[in-house]
């Protein structure tokens, strides 16, 4: 039984159908890519600025045949209330809801309608392929949080069930529990890795100090994935040395899908089915290859919800060996995270604060970026900009959470401020640690 595409249907989000209009995408661009790509960029504006009244107002004057005219979105345009930003005719019951991960900082809540999922589920899938790993048959060792709240933990428990996940903790990146995850992979044949670059890296140097291979404990193990953080070069290389298997580069984001994927020839290819990628300068001009800059991208599909030259908060280049048909993503910046290190000796992916930072992130967009930092093992700060102070009621839950998430006994100190201080790029790092 095909069971993760029977629950993205009991959900409502049409899979065949999808998988169906994403070949027809394929045989477009094979026909006349330029005309497939122009086409859908203006469709998608044509819609937003006929249903979408929030759109309306942000392009203001801009000539919408002109592309480079159009305003690009920030992620702070879009931190006020969801039903301000639909499109008409959605709403909660043909929408996917979720929020963005704010790894950036500025989180906010999107919507893409169900459709437009079942689309960037099928992107996945594709590239999946390319490894012979198939969502309704192959077991996944996976290298996520997890919300610990009930209705959170049991529902993400039930998608791993139908999804064939064992989910292993980065919330403990001790050497006992390490040591756990070695029985599983001796005890399970999992065909592939996936999750957080920092976890698996530290894995990896756990496998290495015990003069361990993954592969030879678990033969089964065709490729690992990793996501969310940047991959640097050393580190793929102890991954490649310790896993014995091909390392795959995986990025993308919530509100977008998959952006780009690593295939066999090594090439980190951008997915130009359902986006269209731009990299802009700080005057929203169109880099050259082999230039870097902001990665701005548009969900061409995404009906219920404007992402139209939006500013996903990234830096990165395209290769100089890049084609319109064939974009390579040589370089991406601003998305690692360091790892946390407690009193205990416990120590936590620095993601592990996405699943605090959830008690912070409210509808009405009243927090407009944050900022956590690690001064001392068992000191923290959390920096933030609102339109109003958090409540004492916000506060005791971020406490809450972070017992919970981390380990309790931690001192944490809230600064309320009217800016953040962010990089030259822009970008707002949202964990930094200052010890060492």
């Amino acid at each position: 039984m095909k069971l993760f595409d029977l629950s993205l249907k009991l959900n409502g989000f049409p899979i065949t159908e999808a998988q169906a209009f994403f070949q027809k995408i394929q045989t477009k661009q094979t026909q006349d890519f330029k005309t497939y790509v122009e086409t859908s960029k203006q469709a998608i504006v044509e819609h937003h600025l006929k249903h979408n009244q929030f759109y309306k107002n942000f392009v203001k004057d801009a000539n919408p045949k002109d592309w480079n005219s159009l305003p690009v979105m920030m992620k702070r345009d879009l931190q006020q209330p969801l039903n301000n930003r639909l499109s008409e005719g959605y709403a909660s019951k043909n929408i996917y809801i979720n929020k963005t991960s704010g790894s950036s900082g500025d989180p906010f809540i999107f919507a893409k309608d169900k459709f437009c999922h079942a689309l960037s589920w099928s992107v996945f899938i594709d590239r999946y392929g390319w490894f012979n790993l198939n969502f309704n048959q192959s077991k996944q060792a996976r290298f996520y949080g997890i919300p610990l709240n009930k209705k959170g933990y049991y529902k993400e428990r039930l998608k791993d069930r139908l999804s064939k996940r064992h989910r292993f903790s980065v919330f403990d990146l001790s050497d006992s529990q390490f040591q756990k995850n070695v029985e599983k992979f001796k005890s399970t044949s999992f065909d592939y890795i996936n999750g957080y670059t920092s976890a698996i890296v530290q894995f990896a140097k756990y496998l290495e100090a015990k003069n361990l291979v993954l592969n030879n404990i678990c033969p089964s193990l065709k490729a690992c994935i990793v996501t969310s953080e940047m991959l640097f070069e050393d580190d793929k290389i102890l991954l490649e040395r310790q896993f014995g298997i091909p390392i795959i580069n995986e990025y993308g984001a919530a509100e977008l899908g998959l952006i780009a994927f690593q295939n066999r020839h090594n090439e980190w290819l951008i997915n130009t089915q359902d986006l269209f990628v731009e990299i802009l300068d700080d005057n929203n001009n169109v880099l050259p290859y082999g230039e870097v800059g902001r990665i701005v991208i548009t969900a061409l599909y995404n009906k219920a919800h404007p992402f139209i030259r939006y500013d996903l908060g990234d830096i990165g280049k395209l290769s100089k060996y890049s084609t319109p048909e064939k974009p390579i993503l040589e370089s991406l910046t601003g998305r690692t995270s360091d790892i946390i290190e407690l009193p205990s000796g416990k120590k936590a992916a620095g993601l592990t604060f996405y699943y605090v930072t959830k008690t912070i992130i409210e509808n009405e967009g009243n927090v407009k970026a944050f900022t956590i930092e690690q001064l001392k093992r068992d000191v923290f700060r959390i920096s933030y900009v609102s339109t109003s102070a958090l409540s004492e009621t916000h506060l005791k839950a971020i406490k809450k959470a972070i017992d919970t998430y981390l380990e309790p006994g931690l001192m944490v100190n809230f600064e309320r401020k009217t800016e953040l201080k962010r990089a030259k790029s822009g970008k707002l790092k949202q964990f930094k640690s200052y010890l060492k």
